[in-house]
């Protein structure tokens, strides 16, 4: 699988998760997630920034969907729940979100 992407082809894994997290930038973000019907609003940025943070800052930490609850709880002031996050990403909050944010794919099991 690859994204077409502004005349180059953006390699992805099988499972849609970038080969080469240096390819990744906010515009490319918007294009994948637009390909997965998505339109990102501040709440998405704040969850990818929180991912890409957390692996990139963190020794490739990948949270799971309640660390991810408890940060944007944090972050927006009000109790965020897990209906509320996969309202953002449908697919699964910490996966769907790791992977628009151009992280690998996570190898850790469950999600809750």
């Amino acid at each position: 699988m690859a994204y077409d992407f502004e005349g180059q082809t953006v390699e992805t894994t099988a499972s849609g998760y970038l080969t080469d997290q240096t390819a990744w930038s906010p515009a490319l973000a918007e294009h994948i997630a637009g390909v997965e019907g998505i339109a990102l609003t501040p709440r998405h940025w704040d969850v990818m920034t929180y991912l890409r943070e957390e692996f990139f800052d963190n020794g490739e930490h990948q949270p799971n969907t309640r660390a991810i609850m408890k940060a944007m709880s944090e972050k927006w002031g009000e109790k965020v729940d897990q209906r509320e996050l996969y309202e953002l990403f449908p697919m699964d909050p910490s996966k769907q979100a790791g992977r628009i944010a151009g992280l690998p794919e996570s190898r850790r099991k469950g999600g809750y």
